[in-house]
């Protein structure tokens, strides 16, 4: 059984504790108002972009179609761009990435495809390099930055259009966690390159005039979607690790409160039973007298 003072060390080591969780709990409340907010900024334009992208992929067809809209001719290679947060601390948020990725990756490797795998983000590599440690690409280093922005993302988006007009992939699947609310962070997959077409394509669409020129608008229009993409995303995973590092905080806050309950319950008892025997020695020995 604990002493005493081994009690009283632990109920001080767990209120130290719980000071800590409380603090990053407030600190993950005031980032996530600012981040929440970004992220339903950028939606409609990602949105909106994505569809006219979708649009145009219906659309355009033939040799002047450009790589980035038509693709390679092929869907043999597979590169997973998969967005983990820098930090932890934020519950299960890098376990249910990483899990979408796995079964992503695995459903595609079933189907006789080869996956490659492209990490953004330190959390959630160590487990998928556990199981395709060959398979890892690249990794992209977002923790230089306090908050990963438009920069990181044209940086990241110049990386995959190289990789793939080199040759190094067929197809691109972007996995990251979008953001719903403070508990709730939903990992997604979607095509990144070559622009997905559109499931329905809208029957006697109207036809699409370019000005300048095709060429020329699709050039600087395909580029760009791949940052904003890749920018929406960095922006969800930003506002799904403060909603999650705010629960798993108040969790942890709460955890603490109630170990310092029992720990401060079984103090006092075991501080009674020992005063309690201190006074029938006292009485035993001056009876024995």
């Amino acid at each position: 059984m604990a002493s005493l003072k081994e009690l009283k060390g632990r109920i001080n080591s767990v209120k130290s504790t719980q000071k800590i969780t409380k603090a990053k709990q407030m600190v993950a409340a005031a980032k996530l108002r600012r981040a929440q907010a970004a992220a339903e900024a950028a939606r409609p334009y990602a949105t909106r972009f994505a569809a006219v992208m979708a649009s145009l992929a219906g659309k355009v067809s033939g040799d002047s179609a450009p790589r980035l809209l038509a693709g390679t001719g092929s869907d043999k290679r597979h590169l997973l761009v998969v967005v983990n947060t820098d930090k932890g601390l934020c519950g299960g948020l890098n376990a249910n990435v990483v899990k979408e990725a796995k079964l992503k990756a695995r459903a595609l490797i079933d189907e006789g495809k080869d996956v490659s795998f492209y990490l953004i983000g330190r959390k959630g590599r160590a487990p998928i390099k556990r199981d395709f440690g060959s398979m890892i690409a690249r990794e992209f280093d977002t923790s230089t930055v306090r908050t990963p922005g438009f920069e990181e993302a044209e940086a990241a988006a110049s990386d995959l259009i190289g990789m793939f007009a080199a040759g190094e992939f067929d197809v691109a699947h972007l996995i990251f966690p979008v953001f719903r609310n403070s508990l709730t962070q939903e990992p997604v997959s979607t095509q990144l390159i070559p622009v997905p077409a559109p499931e329905n394509p809208a029957n006697g669409a109207a036809v699409v005039e370019y000005e300048p020129d095709e060429e020329a608008i699709l050039a600087e229009l395909l580029p760009r979607y791949i940052k904003t993409q890749l920018f929406g995303a960095l922006i969800e995973r930003e506002a799904s690790e403060q909603g999650a590092s705010m629960t798993a905080m108040d969790n942890a806050t709460r955890n603490a409160g109630d170990l310092i309950n029992k720990l401060t319950i079984q103090y006092n008892r075991s501080r009674q039973a020992a005063i309690t025997t201190e006074l029938i020695e006292i009485i035993a020995g001056a009876e024995a007298l």
